[in-house]
């Protein structure tokens, strides 16, 4: 087989293949215009929802506006595709893609701006405002809980204060005896004693009533929680159940503060710093002068304890106090369309829906081009008549038989004894036709054998 027969056969198969491939291209290009429609009013009607969900009167004017954009929409996206459908595929030179394919990634773009989160807003936008008011439920349950932590922390200083309380107690009951002074009775370093006493008892007292509205208010702030935590989930549209979330989620602002405010560290705190700066000394009534100095030093090392026991109940209180306080947490109402941008993350199959239902035509495109490419590969090289259909054939038959035909009756023409010049008033008639030349007889020969 010599190397042109090859060559012959290998270019028959290409043109053979390209042929089969521009079949197929006919019958897809039979109804790609319908099925792009489809996928442009679908992406226009999830558009109209979208929109309708941003605007918040319900009036006529309103829809008009939704179906003007939507179908603007749906009009934009069936326009830009079929220019890149057909297009594209038909340029051949890099540059020319590469200039298409930027039209393309910035007309992507400009689809997903103008179209794919409103899919995405009416796909997910329930979903997204109920993951809202979930993300809303546990910010406020975590800052009530870390407020009623820093109330129990504050109560617990209590038990400090009535330690505190029970030594001065126990200071006055041995004084009392005689074991601090050397003087049994209830002297001036007994009522030094009991005067402290007193006053943390109060302090005592004071905290120990804070503690059941304490406990209230964190039971009232659960009973709220439990109710926004169902309407996250009850069924019903979710614009009503916003609203009724809003003032729950105001209620239990105000019961957090109210929590934050019954905390007590800032009172002991200054009650720590009084106990010490606030001593009212008894006037000594010792009967001799060695009794009376004996009164003054035991109260000095009272007052030594005293300010012992203040500082360590004041620096107590300093603790509860740096506690880190709960983050402020405010309920936004936001809509369906920004409920599904910020919680992108929890709804990527919405976006790729949204998203693929606008640009999934640019996979079309890249198909038409790639097979465009292949048909012009397998017809490069051949020659016409190869890749001539049969139509084609029957056509280029039709008109070489005419050919002949005329050729045929030129003879004839020719034969004929020439008229006589006409008179110089007479106008002249058209040309004579030209005589065929051989090589264009040689020609017509030629195709001529070619098609037997």
């Amino acid at each position: 087989m010599t190397e042109d027969s090859a060559m012959s056969r290998r270019q028959a198969r290409g043109v053979r293949h390209a042929r089969e491939l521009q079949d197929h291209l006919s019958w897809l290009e039979s109804f790609s215009g319908t099925a792009l429609g489809v996928l442009a009013v679908a992406s226009g009607i999830y558009t109209y929802l979208g929109v309708s969900s941003l605007l918040d009167d319900n009036g006529s004017m309103t829809v008009f506006a939704a179906v003007a954009y939507s179908v603007a929409v749906s009009v934009g996206i069936f326009v830009f595709w079929s220019y890149l459908m057909r297009l594209f595929p038909a340029v051949r030179t890099a540059r020319a893609r590469m200039g298409l394919m930027g039209a393309m990634a910035l007309g992507s773009l400009a689809i997903v701006a103008m179209s794919s989160w409103l899919n995405a807003a009416a796909l997910a936008g329930s979903a997204a405002v109920e993951q809202h008011l979930a993300k809303t439920v546990q910010d406020y349950q975590a800052s009530l809980e870390r407020t009623h932590e820093i109330a129990l922390s504050a109560q617990s200083l209590e038990r400090d204060v009535a330690r505190v309380r029970q030594s001065f107690e126990d200071l006055s009951e041995q004084e009392a005896q005689g074991t601090l002074s050397g003087l049994a009775g209830q002297g001036a370093v007994f009522r030094v004693l009991r005067q402290k006493a007193a006053e943390l008892q109060a302090l005592e007292e004071q905290i120990g009533r804070q503690t059941p509205l304490v406990e209230d208010a964190f039971v009232q702030g659960n009973t709220i929680l439990s109710r926004m935590r169902a309407l996250t989930v009850e069924p019903g549209p979710v614009e009503a159940r916003s609203v009724e979330f809003s003032e729950a989620a105001v209620q239990l602002q105000g019961l957090i503060a109210e929590l934050r405010q019954l905390s007590v560290a800032p009172l002991v705190q200054r009650a720590a710093q009084d106990l010490s700066a606030s001593v009212v000394l008894p006037e000594l009534d010792g009967s001799t002068e060695a009794i009376r100095g004996s009164q003054t030093a035991t109260i000095d090392s009272v007052l030594e304890a005293l300010a012992s026991r203040a500082a360590t109940l004041e620096q107590a209180a300093r603790e509860v106090m740096a506690m880190t306080p709960a983050n402020e947490v405010t309920y936004t109402p936001v809509s369906s369309a920004d409920a599904v941008i910020l919680y992108a993350r929890n709804f990527v199959p919405s976006w790729a829906g949204a998203i693929a239902i606008d640009l999934l035509p640019a996979v079309l495109v890249l198909i038409l081009a790639v097979t465009q490419s292949a048909i012009r590969e397998g017809r490069d090289g051949s020659p016409v008549e190869d890749s001539m259909t049969l139509a084609e054939l029957r056509s280029a038959l039709s008109a070489l038989r005419e050919v002949e035909t005329d050729l045929e009756r030129m003879p004839e023409v020719h034969s004929r004894p020439p008229e006589p010049a006409p008179a110089p008033a007479e106008k002249a008639g058209p040309p004579a036709p030209a005589p065929v030349s051989e090589a264009g007889g040689a020609e017509v020969a030629q195709l001529k054998g070619k098609s037997g």
